[in-house]
């Protein structure tokens, strides 16, 4: 898992394609996304977005130096179940 940099005072677009090795002829059914640690200005999920085979998220905030976990779950159609997560690390640029 890669580390992606964001500025705390950036609104940025996150997506997840889902199409590789994961559908199998299904299609996103429902998708939540959950931010770890849960914290006070931390990063905050704003608007999202479910696809047949995408999902994304937009992101809010953050506490400048710390790192935060960006997990997206899905359910698909089939009812199989599936989690990616990204780490974001947050720095004043």
């Amino acid at each position: 898992m890669g580390i992606f940099l964001k500025d705390p005072a950036a609104r940025l677009d996150y997506a997840v394609d889902w199409s590789i090795n994961v559908l199998n002829g299904a299609t996103i059914a429902a998708s939540d996304w959950h931010v770890t640690p849960d914290e006070p200005g931390g990063v905050a999920v704003g608007s999202t977005v479910t696809a047949p085979t995408r999902t994304g998220a937009t992101l809010d905030g953050g506490v400048p130096g710390h790192v935060y976990r960006i997990a997206n779950r899905i359910v698909l159609t089939d009812g199989r179940a599936d989690e990616r997560a990204l780490a974001v690390r947050i720095e004043v640029r």
